[in-house]
This record gives structure tokens, sequence and C-alpha cells, in this order.
């Protein structure tokens, strides 16, 4: 795509995520490889009020000589480091959606008692070890758990994290993230789910290298 349809997009991924409740005000935070660099939304502008120009340009080369209207989100690191290190990866997408972080919270990781968290490439939803928003320590305990196998996972007392080529699956692993998140802990109500086995769970990846929305 051409930088003004990466801007286009990434706002629209933004008002998409508000819609679908999966974030809000100006919670949580998106960006997209161009180029040498990446696109990323700024700190502190509401979605609403967002427009393509207010995006900001962070080149791989030095993340300080940002260049946009405003500085870019808090959670810049994360969002570079993973960019930077990880060439299969265009899109990076971070919510606050309800259900999956009060996992989060718990500091869980969602096993396997649907198949559906093998949208993550592995045999669970990974919970990521805590650290302070915005800080390094917190990208690398992100970048140690999406090296285990992951494309996604749960922020310890923060939230979701998602990554893929395109923003429109990004934001497709963060609803059913969200929607596994629900069902989880709707079973836990009822009693203890019942996990499939590493036997079952080989069977079900291998069945997603053709499951939904693997070439977006």
């Amino acid at each position: 795509m051409e930088e003004l349809e990466i801007r286009k997009e990434i706002v629209r991924v933004c008002l998409e995520m508000e819609r679908l409740g999966i974030n809000q005000g100006t919670s949580g935070n998106v960006s997209h490889r161009l180029g040498e660099g990446m696109l990323i939304t700024p700190s502190g502008v509401p979605y609403g009020e967002m427009t393509p120009e207010d995006l900001v340009f962070v080149p791989f080369e030095d993340k300080k000589a940002y260049k946009g209207k405003h500085p870019p989100s808090s959670e810049l690191d994360f969002h570079f480091d993973i960019l930077k290190a990880k060439k299969d990866v265009d899109a990076v997408l971070h919510n606050h959606s309800t259900y999956a972080t009060a996992v989060a919270m718990c500091r869980e990781d969602i096993p396997p008692c649907h198949y559906m968290v093998a949208v993550t490439g592995g045999k669970k939803i990974p919970c990521a070890k805590y650290a302070t928003f915005g800080t390094k320590e917190l990208s690398e305990n992100i970048l140690d758990t999406l090296n285990e196998g992951y494309n996604s996972c749960l922020l310890a007392n923060h939230g979701v994290l998602t990554t893929a080529k395109s923003l429109k699956k990004a934001l497709w692993l963060a609803v059913e993230i969200e929607s596994a998140a629900k069902q989880y802990i709707f079973a836990k109500q009822l009693s203890n789910p019942v996990v499939l086995d590493d036997k079952e769970m080989d069977k079900i990846l291998e069945k997603f290298k053709n499951y939904g929305l693997k070439k977006s």
C-alpha cells in the first residue's frame, strides 16, 4: 500500500476498535511498517478526532528522529522493537478489550479449552510478564513471548497485543482473542473448563495453516 492508504487504514482500524468496543478514548495504539520505518498513532489524540496527517513516522535508524505534528504513542518502544525485529510482521495492534484485559489482570494464559486459541500460532493465548507501560522492559517481555512462536499475547495487568502482515488480520486476531477470553471467563464461572491435550492441539494447529485470514 502507498503511504496515504496506510495512514487512512490505521485511522479506520482505530475507529473500528472503538465501534467493536475493544478500545476507547486514547487507550491502545496501532502501527504499520512503512519503508525503512513505521507509522504509529500519536500520543493523546482521541481516535474520533484523529486524521491521517496526525500519524507519526518513526525511522528504524533512530526512533528519536520521528516526524509528525504530535509525539508518538507512549508505547512506541514495543511497536518499534517488534517491527524492527520481525520482518514477517507489518502491523502491530494494542488494545484494552474488557474480557481479555480481565484475564491479563490475573496474569493468566488462556489455556486451550477452545480450539480458537490456535489463532495465536500456539497452544494457548500466552500472557507476557508484567512491566510498567511505555518501558523497554515491557517491550522485552513482549518479544520474549512472541519469540516462543506466538503472533499475539496478553499483557499482564494491561491489555492485548496482536501482530500480523496486515492491519485487517491484526484486528481480526484482537476480536478473536477477546471472544476467547469472554468464553473462558464464562466457562470458569460454570465449572473447570476442559483443556484440549497436546495431541489434539497439534491437529488443530495443522488445520490452522489454512484457516481464517492467513493470507491477509
